[in-house]
């Protein structure tokens, strides 16, 4: 289904008529791919720029590493690291650009130097960031995570994982348009690896649909995530092929936009997945529109 997703400055991205695709720029040193980190401004712009060559949609900037076990940074670091290179980037282009973060003080430093969505990983739990991306009119991901990424793998558990997920982001949508979030300007994130072990990664991409049910645009991210080298028994720097297959069963299912490290093989994955695929219906989407 076409849905436009409404951006500041009267932009907007058109979903629904193929897969996009977020490209990942890490500004941390710490992020479990190291393939993926550009701790310095210089470094970052330069992957951001060759994500977009790749064909990338959207840009993903993070400052703090959210990996199983990490440490949080506080919000003045996060923003040291951040600022210097959405700056430098928005100076060499105009693309699509998302903030991955949980804190309002660092998504308002973001949008200031021209961030178009916030990624907030939290799901507007830090109690001013409803009204902040209210205001600024920033397209809002809202993602599923249980507890916090210091402890979030320690013991999780659910009696229905997928269906306990979609009613949590349906909440946590319900709190956003309450507080003058346009319905447009919402995406759903399930939370690939936050809090969920293998069985409930897999349950989680199954039944995607019953996230895409909420009503909203749905994003994914499990580029080279621990659960592909469960079932692969490979490394994160060997896990490609994983990815791609995974993100070819997301999108089947019912996602909009993958959030990857690697933007031209997902791209072309996808292409050919979407392009072999008989026309026929699907729980998550209808198949060749």
């Amino acid at each position: 289904m076409k849905r436009i997703l409404s951006l500041p400055g009267k932009r907007s991205l058109v979903l629904g008529e193929r897969p996009l695709i977020m490209g990942i720029v890490n500004l941390t040193p710490d992020s479990f791919f190291p393939g993926s980190r550009a701790p310095e401004p210089e470094k970052a712009v330069e992957r951001a720029l060759a994500l977009l060559e790749e064909g990338a949609d959207i840009l993903d900037f993070g400052a703090e590493s959210t990996r199983p076990g990490s440490a949080p940074v506080d919000s003045d670091e996060e923003i040291k690291r951040l600022i210097p290179a959405l700056r430098a980037f928005r100076a060499r282009s105009g693309a699509v650009l998302s903030v991955d973060t949980r804190r309002a003080t660092v998504a308002r430093a973001a949008l200031e130097e021209g961030a178009d969505i916030v990624n907030d990983i939290a799901a507007l739990s830090d109690p001013d960031m409803a009204s902040l991306v209210a205001r600024s009119g920033a397209g809002l991901v809202l993602m599923h995570m249980l507890g916090e990424p210091s402890t979030m793998q320690a013991n999780p558990e659910y009696v229905d994982c997928a269906g306990e997920v979609a009613a949590y982001l349906r909440a946590a949508a319900a709190r956003a348009l309450d507080a003058g979030i346009p319905e447009d300007s919402i995406i759903l994130d399930p939370g690939i690896g936050f809090g969920k072990t293998l069985e409930h990664n897999l349950d989680l991409i199954k039944r995607l649909y019953l996230i895409a049910e909420c009503g909203y645009p749905v994003l994914v991210g499990l580029s080279r995530k621990r659960f592909i080298g469960q079932i692969t028994g490979k490394p994160v720097e060997q896990r490609l092929s994983g990815s791609l297959g995974a993100a070819c069963a997301a999108w089947m299912n019912g996602a909009d936009i993958i959030r990857v490290h690697d933007v031209g093989e997902t791209k072309d994955a996808l292409r050919l997945f979407i392009s072999c695929l008989p026309i026929r219906e699907h729980p998550g989407r209808a198949v060749r529109t």
